[in-house]
């Protein structure tokens, strides 16, 4: 299968952080269909041959297993053009058109890596040119828009030009192996399913931790802060993926109408619930693995006086018979006391103790999403110190888990989250992309917090870098007697 991939914003951050490295590993394992050309687009005056030279470069900042030898980017290469183009003049459109033209390939993909306030221009522009044919999948990058008003004018653009199954609204934690495999879990074993309810589980948590900083990103993070960056995509597209009921197959369609429920059934906020569970944060100057590190205020491009929230930490419910009454806890923020990307599943304890054992103690489900990627199923078992016990005693339990390292098991085989959705746009699956109405839902449950925040003269609360946030959050999981996982 021929096809074009035309990256505007070819010579940005994304390109050659993240798709040019993705779409290396899917040439040099062969899963890159064959025939297929990628078109670098941006201002700078480059030409083809310069653009090459330029991506080589910045292969060599790359981790090295993803790093080509020179006769493996001498054969990629051979895929990679450049054009140049204002992408608010109809001519660049013009000149790009003829040059997809001349080879009529049966997919045209066009990547918009660019800043958002950019998207409905390009799709304007390439309705205007007659780029827009039914062989054309355009593919959006976060945000997509900063509150619900925004994403509803992105979507209306979009959609003059394009229909709904040509688009392919990205989130790259979908792409992950270990989200993936969330859908195994709930949908490919008859083991969790019937535990999967009210009845059994005391409680979900869901932790996104970074103990990285804004880095050279501080401008941007100042107009978007975690809860727009972290909570109304990644978290949320997490939770649905927990919650949502067993769709009636694997299609796109189907599976996104089960997120899509979830995500209506989401409790409503309220003044009361908006101070109780809801906390913000923004990191202090702290301490991270031995070296100091500075505030958020002190980095580069932040507003000394910023409000913008670093963490966030709150408390939903699924209001729908599976799960009602059960909280579900979200949190995330950079400068924490580590990497740490995992849905812990807290079930309910025996309706009736019959060892000795700590008050309290349960099975525990750990889905671990990064850096480590696998599962633990904590049990409990019987001691081993019956040789002190008397005869006749109560014996106690301990716990013990089982622990499945997916990188282990399947090793080289795992495909990466950008090379996957890559992979899946090329190929037309929609499965991991998120529909217009999922995003819609997603900013209409989260712009009430935003509102909160906007008219709210507090401010975030400090926290030293290094560590997990402020102690409002343990504060709120305690008021249903509950902790984090990691205070357990």
């Amino acid at each position: 299968m021929s096809f074009d991939l035309v990256l505007f914003g070819g010579t940005g951050d994304l390109a050659w952080r993240k798709l040019m490295p993705a779409l290396f590993q899917a040439f040099r394992h062969g899963t890159l269909p064959e025939g297929g050309r990628i078109i670098g687009i941006g201002r700078d005056d480059l030409s083809s041959e310069q653009y090459r030279a330029l991506m080589q470069s910045r292969f060599d900042k790359v981790d090295l297993a993803k790093r080509p030898s020179a006769e493996e980017f001498a054969r990629f290469a051979a895929l990679l053009d450049f054009i140049r183009m204002d992408l608010s003049k109809p001519d660049d459109y013009a000149r790009l058109a003829e040059s997809l033209q001349t080879r009529n390939t049966d997919t045209v993909v066009m990547y918009v890596a660019t800043a958002p306030s950019l998207f409905t221009t390009v799709c304007e522009q390439l309705g205007a040119s007659g780029l827009n044919t039914p062989k054309t999948r355009v593919v959006l990058e976060k945000p997509l828009g900063h509150d619900l008003a925004s994403n509803r004018a992105i979507n209306r653009s979009v959609r003059q030009f394009f229909e709904e199954k040509q688009v392919f609204r990205i989130d790259h934690y979908l792409g992950k192996p270990a989200v993936q495999n969330l859908f195994a879990l709930r949908f490919g074993n008859a083991l969790f399913e019937p535990l999967w309810r009210r009845e059994h589980i005391a409680n979900i948590q869901i932790t996104i931790a970074e103990d990285l900083g804004v880095e050279k990103r501080g401008a941007f993070y100042e107009t978007t802060g975690a809860l727009r960056d972290m909570v109304q995509n990644h978290a949320l597209q997490l939770l649905c993926a927990i919650g949502m009921e067993p769709p009636i197959n694997s299609h796109a369609d189907a599976i996104r109408d089960e997120k899509l429920k979830v995500l209506r059934s989401l409790k409503p906020w309220t003044q009361e619930s908006l101070s109780q569970d809801l906390v913000r944060g923004q990191y202090t100057g702290g301490s991270i693995d031995g070296a100091k590190v500075p505030g958020y205020r002190e980095e580069l491009g932040v507003n000394p006086q910023s409000n913008t929230e670093t963490f966030v930490a709150l408390r939903t419910e699924i209001a729908n018979w599976r799960w009602a009454g059960v909280p579900f806890y979200i949190r995330t923020g950079k400068r924490l006391a580590g990497r740490d990307a995992r849905i812990v599943v807290n079930f309910r304890p025996t309706p009736h103790a019959i060892f000795n054992s700590q008050i309290g103690m349960a099975n525990r489900l750990v889905i671990n999403l990064q850096p480590k990627d696998g599962l633990e199923l904590h049990l409990l078992a019987q001691g081993q110190n019956n040789r002190q016990s008397k005869a006749g005693a109560s014996q106690s339990l301990v716990p013990v888990q089982l622990d499945l390292d997916f990188d282990k098991r399947f090793g080289s085989e795992r495909v990466g989250a950008y090379e996957r959705l890559l992979l899946d746009v090329i190929d037309d699956r929609l499965n991991l992309f998120v529909r217009s109405d999922e995003q819609e839902e997603a900013w209409r449950w989260v712009e009430p917090m935003i509102d909160h925040w906007t008219n709210d003269s507090q401010g975030p609360r400090p926290y030293a870098a290094g560590t997990w946030g402020p102690s409002a959050s343990s504060a709120m999981i305690a008021r249903d007697g509950y902790c984090w996982s990691e205070e357990s």
